[in-house]
């Protein structure tokens, strides 16, 4: 029966139009259906061009195996191949981010702060949809990290 309701769910979360144009306001309720719709969204496409940038990645690393006889060259190459690759990984970890904030949508926990559950402001979640701390919590987080990195 479960199973039902949570597919009954997700069939009418698709149907929500939003428009174009649609931003998150301030004025309308917090992290109503059409937010919510607006950041799924805004997170699915988000991972989409991720995805699509490590095939391509993936294609030109392939494709581009070739014998370069210049050691200058070679290194330039090898130095080129090495950054790409750590932007791979940093996006694939994005990936992972993204997925999390998802699941968080679905579970009605989407928009609110992890450690202190306030609010998450909008201006915030549309710049960095899957931040999980307010802006507040994110600071004092910062400031007690490179507090214990310093000993």
């Amino acid at each position: 029966m479960s199973e039902l309701k949570n597919a009954g769910e997700k069939q009418m979360k698709q149907e929500i139009f939003l428009p174009d144009d649609y931003r998150p306001a301030e004025d309308e309720p917090f992290m109503n259906d059409r937010q919510l719709e607006y950041f799924r969204r805004k997170l699915l496409n988000w991972k989409a061009e991720l995805l699509a940038g490590s095939r391509d990645t993936i294609e030109a690393l392939q494709d581009g195996t070739r014998n370069i006889p210049d050691v200058t060259d070679r290194a330039s190459e090898e130095t080129d191949r090495a950054l790409e690759l750590r932007t791979r990984d940093r996006a694939r970890k994005l990936v992972g981010k993204i997925d999390a904030a998802l699941r968080r949508i679905d579970e009605g926990e989407f928009g609110y702060c992890m450690k202190t559950g306030d609010p998450i402001s909008l201006k915030r979640l549309d710049a960095r949809p899957i931040a999980t701390m307010t802006l507040e919590a994110q600071e004092r987080h910062e400031r007690r990290e490179k507090v214990h990195r310093d000993d």
